[in-house]
């Protein structure tokens, strides 16, 4: 499966749009429903017709993720959202190790199943469905060698339920890293196709609704 360097941007904006929902939680505690939803279905998609698909056909719940990539592109100090990019390499990093591990993609394919059922019961985001996403990346993810440490402000991480937004939000990051690779996306059109892949992010952000 490979796709065209819009669709690989689209799954890479997808890690970007996660990493600064998770250093939301973690410094203010609120994101809205329909992002965190828009992140939490991606991981239910199973044979999408196209990258979009993979976010509810629309890529509106992915700019803020288009703007965090396009400052790390420019690598200009003002643009440039340090603790997001942090997170977006590393969900690159934990699901480069990820592929290596053949039982830990079988329990994540065994248990997502599982999940879809809550979100059939409860709705997408249902403290219960986030819960369960969390505890999946808690179970497989989070213990590989390299973690991803989180900065905040205590009062918000120290909470439950936005550990487990936190966690949840990470995993769905790797699974849109995940589909950025299948789609033939790699670190080095990050290193040496920087003006291409900006000219095509500002394309994204022009892009009327």
């Amino acid at each position: 499966m490979s796709g065209t360097v819009h669709e690989q941007l689209i799954a890479l904006g997808g890690v970007f749009q996660a990493a600064v929902l998770v250093d939301k939680v973690a410094k203010t505690g609120q994101i809205s429903e329909a992002e965190l939803g828009c992140l939490l279905g991606s991981l239910l998609v199973r044979d999408p017709g196209n990258t979009l698909e993979v976010f509810g056909g629309s890529d509106q719940y992915l700019r803020e993720g288009y703007g965090a990539m396009a400052g790390a592109l420019e690598r200009d100090p003002k643009a440039l959202q340090r603790e997001p990019l942090r997170y977006a390499l590393s969900m690159l990093g934990l699901e480069r190790q990820l592929e290596k591990r053949g039982e830990m993609l079988e329990l994540i394919g065994r248990r997502l199943p599982q999940i879809q059922s809550q979100v059939e019961h409860f709705g997408l985001v249902h403290e219960n469905v986030i819960a369960a996403s969390g505890a999946l990346y808690q179970d497989t993810l989070s213990t590989l060698r390299q973690r991803i440490q989180v900065n905040g402000d205590m009062r918000h991480l120290q909470q439950p339920s936005n550990a487990s937004k936190i966690r949840a939000l990470l995993l769905a990051g790797i699974r849109c890293a995940r589909l950025w690779r299948q789609l033939g996306g790699n670190r080095w059109q990050l290193l040496f196709g920087r003006r291409k892949l900006l000219r095509e992010v500002y394309a994204l952000l022009r892009k009327e609704e």
